[in-house]
């Protein structure tokens, strides 16, 4: 479920987000975290469906472009915000990223 509605925030300049890398951002006291799988970005919301961990904080797989949440081993799909493991069920939300003017930048709502 993409949030493509919405404000634009920027979150870095592209060359400090390089493969491999995530960042977390805040917007309206929602925390986001922003990934580089190989060179393609993703955002989803720092949330864990099960419990609301911090999904931002947990192992990140860019070959497989999946973060596993710290706290009981669920694995997200940075693509679709969709868990790949239990305990989570729920997708958590995803936000579309882009690159303006060599600055990463995000739709929010």
């Amino acid at each position: 479920m993409t949030d493509t509605a919405g404000t634009t925030i920027s979150v870095c300049p592209v060359a400090e987000l390089p493969p491999g890398a995530r960042r977390l951002v805040e917007h309206d006291g929602m925390k986001i975290g922003v990934f580089n799988c190989d060179g393609t970005l993703y955002a989803i919301e720092d949330r864990c469906s099960h419990d609301d961990g911090p999904l931002a904080e947990g192992e990140f797989d860019q070959a497989a472009c999946t973060v596993e949440c710290p706290r009981h081993g669920s694995l997200f799909d940075l693509t679709t915000g969709r868990p790949k493991t239990l305990p989570a069920f729920k997708p958590v939300k995803t936000f579309a990223a882009a690159v303006v003017d060599d600055t990463v930048t995000l739709e929010v709502a």
